[in-house]
């Protein structure tokens, strides 16, 4: 039921969500996003603030403090709920693709060349 309000998230959107399942700020996720993905993700502040506020309007996160002007936030049920949606819609793509592309299918199809 989540999924028609975001019915997939882009790459940020994902990332930010992941980030939020422990309490942390904006700063904090763009930092971890760029650790995470070893900086071929990079979510700038503008994007970061822009997405918690979104997020924050239609109940997907929840700002839990606000220190030295640095706001925390975490999911909500609800955030938590679409980011494993999304998760899963990931993973199906994944395994989608394995069965078209994965490593067994190639490793199967050198073999026969091999033998030619």
């Amino acid at each position: 039921m989540a999924r028609k309000q975001l019915q997939t998230l882009t790459e940020p959107m994902y990332y930010v969500l992941l980030n939020l399942l422990e309490p942390i700020h904006g700063y904090g996720i763009m930092k971890n996003i760029s650790e995470m993905t070893k900086d071929k993700v990079k979510v700038g502040a503008g994007t970061v603030y822009s997405l918690l506020s979104r997020f924050e309007k239609e109940d997907i996160v929840v700002k839990i403090s606000t220190e030295e002007s640095k706001k925390t936030y975490i999911l909500t049920d609800k955030g938590r709920e679409i980011l494993k949606e999304e998760h899963s819609r990931l993973k199906q793509l994944v395994i989608d693709g394995n069965e078209l592309l994965g490593e067994d299918r190639y490793e199967n199809i050198n073999r026969c060349r091999s033998f030619r």
